[in-house]
């Protein structure tokens, strides 16, 4: 039984950072980062059955074209990810009012939609990229006790080996869902490794009025490869929703709209169009 310091409730028995029940979310989960994006997406809904709004976890559940989807946002960082996945599935894996886990589990199907910083110079900018694995430069994994995949295991070792971090940097590495991954793959689409980090700025190799400790880090993750595989951009959510979302049963993706290209310094002039875009093609094939 989960006393109430552990799985923590709201006055009205909502879960404590979203703010929902469970009769008010889908097992399609669209997440998102910025609150606006929310209702961008659930205008294309038929119709919207519930709204709600804690802090910055807004969420919107509906209707599109026969599929029920909630939206969410989560904010920026996998410290917001780790409240998210783990109350999304607080919510449809515990009995809330008898705070036992439930006998039997609910997957969920989570995908990300962002905005993302490319690292590969021939991809251009409002390219989909679509997340094959990634790898988090955050912490949030190591906190839990999680077994590792052989195979990602691989891929990670020949990755870090390659990119020489400091000793204080302990990256990790997570494949996401490959029935998701296969579902949003077209010829549309960029595969290939994602970095989370767990900042905008040193993290992501761009340098103010703060000197770098990663001075070659955008080239050396550029020119890593193994076997077909690269890493193809920056953002800052995937790992941890990606290893939460894996271990605790449920399906996992990211895609993100390129827009920006850092080895060749292009930024966006303005994406709201091809973000609508990319959400139609994320709401048609989940």
């Amino acid at each position: 039984m989960y006393p109430s310091s552990e799985l923590v409730l709201n006055g009205k028995g909502q879960i404590y950072h979203l703010g929902v029940e469970p009769h008010q979310i889908s097992d399609k989960i669209i997440l998102v980062g910025d609150q606006d994006r929310v209702a961008q997406i659930s205008a294309m809904f038929d119709a919207t059955e519930h709204k709600s709004q804690h802090r910055e976890f807004v969420c919107h559940t509906g209707n599109y074209h026969g599929k029920r989807i909630s939206v969410l946002s989560t904010g920026i960082g996998t410290d917001n990810i780790d409240i998210v996945v783990n109350e999304l599935d607080a919510l449809v894996n515990i009995d809330l009012r008898k705070r036992v886990d439930k006998d039997t589990l609910t997957p969920l199907k989570m995908i990300r939609i962002g905005t993302c910083g490319i690292l590969q110079p021939e991809i251009p900018v409002h390219s989909y990229i679509l997340s094959s694995h990634a790898l988090g430069l955050d912490n949030v994994a190591h906190f839990y006790a999680i077994p590792t995949d052989d195979n990602d295991e691989k891929i990670e070792k020949a990755l870090l080996a390659h990119l020489e971090l400091p000793a204080k940097i302990q990256p990790y590495l997570i494949s996401a869902d490959a029935m998701l991954f296969n579902a949003l793959t077209s010829d549309k689409t960029h595969a290939g490794i994602t970095v989370t980090s767990s900042g905008f700025y040193a993290p992501q190799g761009r340098k103010l009025r703060l000197p770098l400790a990663t001075t070659d880090l955008n080239e050396r993750l550029a020119s890593f490869r193994y076997d077909a595989l690269k890493v193809t951009n920056f953002e800052m959510e995937s790992s941890a929703l990606f290893v939460l979302g894996k271990n605790l049963g449920h399906q996992c993706a990211t895609i993100c709209l390129g827009i920006a290209n850092r080895p060749n310094q292009e930024f966006s002039k303005g994406y709201d169009k091809e973000m609508d875009e990319l959400i139609v093609y994320v709401l048609d094939r989940i």
